[in-house]
This record gives C-alpha cells, structure tokens and sequence, in this order.
C-alpha cells in the first residue's frame, strides 16, 4: 500500500499525503491546545523574522506579523524566528481571505528555502527546501510547479473548503507530519517524511499590503506524563470547551479546580 510507504522516516521523500487520508489528531495535540497559551514574549520569539525575509516584507510588532510592499510582479516570503527538528509545535496563522489573491501559501521551510521571486506563484513548496498549502486553491506544493498537485484535505475535489482567516498548522516532528485545522477541525497529516529536518514556520504571499499574523500555540516533548495530568487531561474532555467556564461550581477543593484550569 502506498501509505505504507510513505509513512515517517528521515529516509523517505516528504511526500504529499492528501491521497491518504488520516484525520486522527497527532498524539499530544489536545493537550498541547488544551494548556494556557504562551506569553507574548514567547510568541515574538516564534514570530517571523525581520532578518530573514523578502527584501518586499516589513516585519512588525517584533515579529508578530508583516505587511507585504505593494510590488508587481514578485512573490514574497517570510520565515520564523525559531525551527523545529523535535517535539510537537502548533501555531495559528490569521489571514484575511480578501488579502490572499492568487497565490497565497501556508507551511515550513529550512533555512535554504528561497523567499523571493520574480514572479507571481506558489514560491512555498516549489522546491525540495519547502513545504506549503496553498489556502485558495487547496493544493499541497513540494517540488511542485502547480499542475498536478494533489488536493487537500482528501477528498475534496471540487468541493475545496473555504479557509477562515485563522488556520492551525500542526508540525509533528516525532512522527514527521505536517497537518492543517480549520474551524477546530484537524484534516489529517498533509506531508510525511519530514523527521530528521529543521523547519521553520513560512508562507508566501503575493497581495499587496496583504497582513500575515503569527501566534505561536506551544511545543510538547514526546515524555511520559504523570498520572495526576493524565486525569486533568480526562476531566478537561469529558467536560469540553462549552462547560470548562464552569469548572469553578463543581464540588472540589480550590486547588483541585485551579489545576484543572492550569491555574
């Protein structure tokens, strides 16, 4: 079987996997969502990096989003400041879909991916140093010059969801997938074969002025956890995001409805 095949492996080609549909979350997703975001510190340092973009980007709010030049004929990227070689890491990415136009594209990179060309298209994920989603076409581009690239998520030819102006990327480098959420939805592992790399958060735009938005969510370490947080974990889902505002009425010791609320 062809997923077989394409599964993990520092060994393997990054593959695109829309043909393989696998909406399961990656281990440790719901926890790492479930915990207090990190603090605005923390999330500039994961932000994008003035030093490392298109000459057409301005990076603002020290790296919490940038503004793209208004240039005709160019395609411009951005990168951030941190990569990623293990670990779990989510971050949202905001987006006005009326500042996408033709080629708007969502992903990772190395450090060698180009972030410049002289020309409107697809740059993230045109060559082997990129990885990225086009978030109007619903493609996925690797090594790909656009025709023929597969649809994403799985099964939606024709049919291409509309992507909100936020969208979760899920970087899983123990397993070495890439994957998409909208709407609180995961749509399955979009690459595989990405173990063994360091990847950075990066899109490519081409609308002028168009503002991208970065908020990094967090990292989990693959480490077993104590049965203690394995029980948080348990009471947090079986009470869902609707009811955890009312964790403060159930019959508990303070202490006990602070933890639960990672207070």
């Amino acid at each position: 079987m062809g997923q077989t095949a394409l599964a993990g492996g520092s060994s393997s080609t990054p593959t695109p996997q829309a043909l393989y549909p696998d909406l399961s979350c990656p281990e440790g997703l719901e926890e790492l969502l479930s915990a207090p975001p990190p603090d605005l510190g923390t999330q500039r340092r994961h932000g994008w990096n003035p030093k490392d973009c298109s000459e057409n980007i301005e990076v603002k709010e020290r790296g919490l989003y940038f503004e793209r030049r208004p240039v005709a004929q160019s395609t411009d990227g951005a990168r951030g400041k941190r990569g990623y070689s293990r670990g779990l890491h989510a971050w949202e990415i905001s987006w006005p879909p009326e500042q996408r136009g033709s080629h708007a594209v969502v992903g990772v990179a190395t450090a060698l991916a180009p972030l410049q060309a002289d020309h409107y298209a697809a740059l993230l994920g045109s060559n082997s140093e990129s990885w990225g989603w086009d978030i109007g076409r619903g493609k996925l581009y690797h090594q790909s010059k656009g025709p023929g690239a597969p649809q994403y998520p799985a099964g939606t030819q024709g049919e291409q969801p509309e992507v909100p102006e936020r969208l979760l990327v899920v970087l899983d480098m123990e397993e070495g997938t890439l994957g998409y959420a909208i709407g609180g939805t995961y749509l399955g592992p979009a690459f595989r074969g990405l173990k063994g790399r360091t990847l950075y958060p990066a899109v490519s735009a081409v609308w002028g002025q168009c503002q991208v938005r970065i908020r990094y969510l967090g990292e989990r370490r693959a480490e077993p956890h104590s049965l203690l947080h394995l029980s948080r974990l348990c009471v947090r889902h079986t009470l869902g995001d609707t009811r955890l505002g009312q964790v403060s009425a159930l019959p508990l010791p303070p202490a006990m409805k602070r933890y639960l609320l990672y207070q």
